[in-house]
């Protein structure tokens, strides 16, 4: 210590001590062990490691959370834009009346929509002749028009020609596969064609492709064709029916509720019901445990992290076993002596947790910017869209789980410096002075 801050505590620990002077006196020295000096280099090595490893212990919990959970939410809001939240079926015979329950579905309370539908698969070829699998779904003009999902993500092209019954629309990732432009023609081979003496054929029909969508979301923008639902039912050879009708509501969390109205609007017929939880239960659920998993396992950074302190401030300790044994004599209590190591390793936790929280809202509102920088650096692509399902890099943080991410670093800080703390308030004077 220098001379003018010697003098300053000897005069400090002479008066009584009142808790305030007091208190002033233990965050003095705290700050003092904080600042580094030549022959405690090393332990200020330590303290600076225990600085970073919760800085970006924190930032990467904090970064990794909001991936997941953006992740998460944008595959929800596409999946369930372009997807159902309820699909009713008919189990007593064909849907030949689904006009008419979609009428009745539609009015119901916390119904948004109510959509005919029929699917099929089908092989679609290009002009270039490269082919791929797709998905047709047949809906209806008006219902596409109100499905905001694709409408309002027409890239190319418009909706005249599928309003007319003359055109389909095609996903981004399929027209650039196939060669297909808005205006082009694309060529369909179901193998559910025509029967005839000979068997059953194929049937092939070309279509003009009225625009073209992209949801931003490979594996739809890859593989989904919308079809005018009349011209579906006669692909597929089911003229006058649907396969289901889809029902979007207003709270996709809340589709139990709407089981029961569903099932009263139906009239009589006997429908089957299913949500969008039961259609995409296997995916959320490793979504999910994939979350929770990655909490635990980065929570360990952390843990290591505050562990450097526990090693640092041992160190610290053992090293200001002379300075803790002046401070007793002068009149130091044993409780300001742990206040005052408690104090020392706080900060660094705190401080650290802090610079961390901070880190991480920089990296995450400016995530898709960093992808797009390490993907021109690096040559690659990262976060490849045919991979993860999504074009963007997503984030999204939650405050409730940003909290308890701070919670549980500061926590964990604090109990790494009881121990250390304590240590330095039983160390006795006599035997400390007695070895140096």
């Amino acid at each position: 210590m220098s001379a003018a801050t010697l003098e300053q505590e000897k005069t400090v620990a002479s008066q009584p001590p009142s808790s305030r002077a007091f208190s002033t006196f233990e965050r003095m020295v705290a700050w003092r062990y904080l600042r580094s000096r030549r022959k405690e280099a090393f332990i200020s090595v330590i303290a600076g490691f225990s600085f970073i490893g919760i800085m970006l212990g924190v930032a990467t919990l904090i970064i990794v959370m909001a991936v997941m959970n953006g992740f998460r939410t944008e595959l929800i809001s596409r999946i369930l834009g372009i997807n159902g939240h309820m699909i009713v079926q008919t189990t007593d015979g064909p849907l030949d009346n689904y006009a008419d329950l979609a009428t009745k579905f539609s009015g119901i309370q916390g119904v948004t929509m109510a959509i005919p539908m029929i699917e099929g698969q089908t092989l679609a070829s290009g002009p270039s002749g490269a082919g791929t699998g797709a998905l047709v779904r047949g809906v209806r003009a008006d219902d596409l028009t109100k499905m905001k999902a694709i409408a309002d993500h027409v890239t190319a092209g418009d909706l005249v020609g599928y309003a007319a019954g003359t055109g389909v629309l095609v996903g981004k990732r399929m027209a650039e596969q196939l060669g297909i432009t808005a205006g082009g023609t694309i060529t369909l081979v179901s193998p559910e064609g025509d029967i005839t003496p000979m068997g059953v054929n194929p049937r092939v029909k070309s279509y003009t492709v009225s625009g073209v969508f992209e949801l931003g979301m490979s594996e739809y923008d890859a593989s989904i064709i919308f079809m005018p639902l009349e011209e579906a039912q006669l692909y597929f050879n089911a003229p006058g029916i649907a396969q289901s009708i889809e029902l979007f509501v207003t709270n996709p969390d809340l589709v139990d509720d709407l089981r029961a109205p569903v099932e009263a609007a139906a009239a009589g017929r006997q429908v089957f019901l299913t949500d969008w939880r039961d259609r995409n239960k296997t995916f959320f659920s490793a979504l999910s445990v994939e979350r929770n998993v990655m909490f635990m396992i980065l929570t360990l950074i952390v843990l290591v992290a505050a562990l450097n302190i526990v090693s640092g401030l041992i160190m610290l300790v053992k090293d200001k076993g002379r300075d803790i044994a002046i401070l007793r004599t002068m009149g130091a209590t044993s409780g300001a002596i742990m206040r005052i190591f408690f104090m020392t390793g706080a900060a660094i936790g705190i401080v650290g947790t802090f610079a961390g929280v901070l880190l991480g809202v920089v990296v995450c509102l400016n995530i898709e910017s960093i992808r797009q920088f390490f993907s021109w650096l690096s040559g690659e692509t990262l976060f490849n869209p045919e991979l993860y399902f999504l074009s963007q890099l997503p984030a999204d943080m939650n405050p409730g789980e940003t909290i308890s991410v701070v919670a549980m670093a500061i926590g964990l800080s604090f109990l790494a410096t009881i121990f250390p703390a304590w240590r330095a308030s039983r160390l006795d004077p006599v035997q400390a002075l007695r070895y140096e």
